[in-house]
């Protein structure tokens, strides 16, 4: 395996890199357990990413689906048992003042949820700005557990098995992409830097509808 120093990777990618080298692919669990609860972090770039370090280095691709789809499942119930604890609009009330997610996503999460039912859970794993929030609903209604875990593990085993078999693919050409390894991390910073100002916008566009609809 290759080690912390000479994976070639620096700054978040580095670190990603650092994680996987050190934990192996139960790493890639940890990372993506994060990526449920803070949303900005985008498993986009984490799950090709830990795919392509499999074929540079000795992680295991199975092992990868396996404890990425675990960690989605794990996550998937801290929010589920969230939404059933304190029920759905205060759940959204708590998560939008972190400032993490809009309210606006949040209540078209549960919009989802409410319109298509229990089959939005499998379907909307594979849907990016959906996927995590989905399970506030689900929670809040009761979605039956052994349902909600199925459907949640097939959605985030298709859509972990995409991102990482991408990876997968790319890290064959290892010795071609080797001299661009520089820019990952302008790549990484760039989508999380986009995913924060999307937020920003909606924050302020939907203060400013909440003010226009109190002085109407």
């Amino acid at each position: 395996m290759t080690t912390a120093d000479d994976h070639g990777f620096t700054g978040l990618t580095g670190f990603a890199a650092d994680v996987l080298n050190n934990l192996g692919d139960i790493g890639v669990g940890v990372l993506v357990f994060l990526e449920v609860l803070i949303p900005p972090i985008p498993s986009e770039v984490i799950l090709p990413f830990a795919g392509y370090l499999s074929q540079a280095g000795e992680l295991n691709l199975g092992w990868l689906i396996v404890w990425s789809t675990l960690a989605s499942v794990i996550g998937a119930l801290v929010l589920y048992g969230l939404g059933a604890a304190v029920g759905l609009e205060r759940a959204i009330r708590w998560i939008a003042w972190t400032r993490l997610v809009s309210r606006t996503d949040l209540e078209r999460g549960a919009a989802w949820f409410h319109r298509h039912g229990r089959w939005s859970v499998l379907v909307g794993r594979m849907i990016p700005g959906v996927r995590s929030l989905i399970s506030l609903p689900a929670g809040a209604d009761r979605m039956p557990l052994a349902w909600f875990c199925l459907f949640t593990a097939i959605g985030s085993g298709l859509w972990n098995s995409l991102l990482i078999g991408v990876g997968a693919a790319l890290g064959t050409q290892h010795a071609l992409l080797e001299e661009y390894l520089q820019y990952l991390d302008w790549v990484v910073y760039g989508a999380i830097a986009i995913a924060l100002v999307v937020l920003v916008i909606r924050r302020v566009l939907e203060h400013r509808r909440v003010v226009d609809e109190a002085s109407a």
